[in-house]
């Protein structure tokens, strides 16, 4: 059965933002999928010592990190990502959650460093394929990294946020459908203009068998928060809209850009901040796949 959250006070980060943004209320999801693949990595009284040692790589400022930890006590946990700033704020989160010692930092910008991270029992990766060029090649690097009988778990896609009715009252309907059409096709020119890039069909499966490991299964996770929302979420959406309205530049017409400035508006009724219809309503997909041990 597909699990739903509708706790509140999820958090995590947001893909592309800068290290000084809303958090998103995403991350609720990341308790389960650890559990889950303790279970893929072995019997219950056995997965603790087996288990020593676990990346996270693009860890952002450390949720999932401080997850895996938590899930796996017996492990010490590499957050590894190019931001520094990321990074320190993934040491102050595993500090606030009484993890230290358990969370250790590494820095790392091209694929061809996963490799060279040390051999882990698992490998955890969320949103970083698809902001290289040679998503193949990525899968391969973290191959590389996985010890035999372990576990490269990729998440990846899913289905984009939804947080408003089709008709909202302004401009006109179905503007929650055009502005994933502008990002979609903004990713997709940002996507072609990667160091490497190279088309793939998105088949986790596919890929992960590809890199040299055999696919063991995906789940996925839905995240749904429905109105009314929490001001923290609601800050959330309110920053979310302020980064699309500056990254998609004239992707809007103008009807489109005068209603996400409405939204924006934090003193109307009919603001993000403000309105009664608004929800919270996404899925996030995990693949995985195991390095086979080699016989004696």
């Amino acid at each position: 059965m597909t699990p739903i959250y509708r706790a509140e006070g999820l958090d995590g980060e947001a893909p592309g933002a800068e290290p000084e943004h809303e958090e998103e209320p995403h991350a609720g999801f990341l308790a389960d999928a650890a559990h889950w693949l303790r279970g893929l990595l072995g019997p219950e009284d056995r997965v603790t010592e087996s288990v020593r040692r676990i990346l996270d790589v693009g860890s952002g400022s450390g949720e999932a990190s401080c997850a895996l930890a938590r899930a796996f006590p017996g492990a010490s946990v590499i957050a590894v990502d190019r931001s520094a700033t990321f990074l320190a704020q993934a040491e102050v989160r595993a500090a606030e959650r009484g993890l230290t010692g358990r969370i250790a930092t590494r820095r790392a910008e091209r694929p061809d460093q996963f490799g060279r991270l040390g051999p882990a029992e698992l490998v955890w990766t969320g949103n970083v394929c698809r902001h290289l060029g040679d998503q193949q090649a990525v899968l391969r690097s973290l191959a590389s990294a996985v010890r035999p009988g372990g576990v490269v778990a990729v998440a990846e896609r899913g289905l984009p946020p939804r947080f408003l009715p089709r008709d909202i009252g302004m401009g006109r309907p179905g503007l929650q459908a055009r502005l994933d059409a502008a990002l979609e096709a903004r990713f997709a020119d940002e996507r072609s203009q990667l160091p490497g890039a190279t088309s793939v069909v998105e088949d986790w499966s596919y890929l992960l068998a590809s890199a040299g490991l055999v696919p063991t299964g995906s789940r996925t996770f839905l995240i749904d928060l429905p109105a009314p929302l929490e001001l923290s979420t609601r800050r959330y959406l309110h920053t979310r809209l302020h980064g699309m309205l500056a990254e998609l530049g004239d992707r809007l017409d103008l009807v489109d850009r005068l209603t996400v400035e409405q939204l924006l508006d934090g003193d109307a009724c009919t603001g993000i901040l403000w309105r009664p219809d608004a929800f919270y309503l996404t899925a996030v997909t995990v693949h995985t796949a195991r390095l086979c041990r080699t016989r004696a």
